[in-house]
């Protein structure tokens, strides 16, 4: 039995901030586990829910460099085992994330733990599978300062871009201090960028640990095929495409997957009337009246209800959203959102909810029982992102048969077929340039097709429905590729 263990800086139920925490709670769940023993580590953040830190036993505690305290402790969930890296100095606080220069040391902290507690914790992996930034020095401190070590001989790294924007960038002289990596991991090519400026001291160059995890991991995935290929040209990057391009062929894009029993109209308990595909029309409408209510907009089933789930930022194309605002509220639709993120979002849905109180309501916060009802209640979800790793709101919209209007970049380009009116096929709606006017043609391409052709509707939302996005044929790939290491 091959041992994997998951490296992350979240995970469903403990903590969540994004997507991140549903790929890193769902995936080891839906491995095969009579080929995979797999198990999660992460830090033990003070604002974890309560009642899994009462459940929390401790496995070992020691001093690290020989002056830096570390605690682990252990829980099993759902039948994985979980360990937690304990350290209030690092992970006290309301929330998992602060501002990145304090983040960068305790990551770097983080990376470094996981690593030195194996030996102490009866679990040697032959897989280390680190996601994202947080846990990228995971390969580098196993290839440089482990590497004496004969217990970590021969174990073998992947690391998984979730989102390319965020890097843990700093300069070498703050980053070589808080990680204490040797001067050759600053060296153009590894942390640092082959195109650095060396005319600049270098304590002043720009360093990466995402580079560092790229640099050193055995395999690099990412979220989508489509976005695999995306972030290795300069426009999608974020500076990483030369190293992405360098290592294509240990680069492989697998698409995320949804929890499947959770996302289930069928019995979920937080929608006002369950449905499946062969009764899912009338059920939405009575969804609908319940969204209605909750959202305080006048009630009518038949009205077109658009909605947007989503963090509130720059990334989900909230901007061509934006540019639309007035004109969609002259049309005889509603628009209902739940989010929260950058203030400037925000403030605009609370003006455009006072300005037309009966045609859009947005509650900022995010509420996860309320998030099912509106994937059961509206009938088109707005995901216009300016790019997307993978997306899962396409994905519980195409369940809950609530079809996608998507800009055709990364996940939503794999996972929303276009709808094809000539060969009667699609699961949804997609524009290509990123504009407010094509968004907003293809919304009203959807209005009319709603109203206009009730039975072509119906028939997209049913292939919607049956298309299976659960994590069994993307676990199937993940698996591949352990074997293969």
């Amino acid at each position: 039995m091959k041992k994997v263990l998951f490296v992350a800086s979240e995970c469903v139920p403990f903590v969540k901030t994004g997507g991140l925490a549903d790929v890193v709670g769902s995936l080891p769940k839906n491995l095969d586990k009579n080929k995979f023993d797999t198990r999660v580590i992460l830090p033990q953040y003070q604002c974890m829910k309560e009642k899994y830190k009462e459940r929390l036993k401790s496995v070992c505690y020691f001093q690290m460099d020989n002056r830096i305290y570390v605690g682990i402790n252990t829980l099993v969930e759902d039948g994985i085992t979980y360990y937690f890296v304990d350290n209030n100095q690092y992970f006290s606080g309301s929330k998992p994330y602060f501002d990145l220069f304090s983040d960068l040391e305790r990551f770097a902290y983080f990376s470094k733990a996981v690593l030195s507690a194996l030996p102490l914790i009866g679990f040697r992996p032959d897989i280390i599978h680190a996601h994202d930034w947080q846990a990228a020095l995971v390969p580098v401190y196993l290839n440089t300062v482990f590497q004496g070590d004969p217990f970590f001989q021969g174990i073998r790294t992947i690391m998984t871009i979730h989102n390319i924007r965020f890097q843990g960038c700093w300069n070498v002289g703050h980053l070589r201090w808080v990680t204490g990596l040797p001067s050759e991991c600053f060296q153009p090519g590894k942390l640092v960028s082959p195109y650095q400026d060396t005319s600049l001291p270098w304590d002043e160059w720009n360093a990466t640990m995402l580079r560092g995890g790229i640099v050193y991991s055995d395999w690099v995935t990412t979220v989508s095929e489509s976005y695999a290929y995306e972030i290795q040209t300069p426009a999608f990057s974020d500076g990483l495409d030369d190293i992405l391009k360098w290592r294509r062929e240990r680069l492989m894009g697998i698409v995320n997957g949804i929890d499947c029993q959770v996302w289930n109209p069928k019995t979920d308990q937080f929608i006002a009337k369950n449905y499946d595909v062969r009764n899912f029309w009338n059920s939405k409408k009575e969804n609908k009246l319940e969204l209605q209510k909750r959202f305080n907009l006048p009630q009518n089933g038949d009205i077109f209800t658009l909605a947007i789930v989503s963090r509130l930022t720059d990334q989900k194309g909230l901007d061509l959203v934006d540019g639309i605002m007035d004109e969609l509220a002259r049309r005889n639709i509603n628009l209902i959102v739940l989010g929260s993120g950058d203030q400037r979002y925000e403030n605009m849905f609370r003006y455009f909810s006072s300005k037309y109180p009966n045609k859009i309501s947005a509650k900022i916060g995010y509420d996860e029982e309320l998030s099912h009802l509106i994937y059961a209640g509206c009938d088109a979800c707005l995901v216009p992102s300016a790019f997307e790793p993978c997306g899962l709101t396409q994905l519980i919209a195409l369940r809950y048969g609530s079809l996608p209007i998507v800009h055709e970049i990364g996940g939503l380009k794999d996972t929303v077929k276009p709808y094809n009116q000539y060969e009667g096929t699609g699961t949804g709606f997609s524009f290509q340039g990123y504009s407010s006017s094509e968004l907003l043609d293809r919304i009203n391409h959807a209005e009319w097709l709603y109203r206009e052709n009730t039975n072509e509707w119906k028939a997209m939302a049913k292939r919607a429905m049956k298309e299976d996005w659960s994590w069994t044929n993307s676990s199937k790939k993940y698996e591949g590729l352990y074997d293969s290491l």
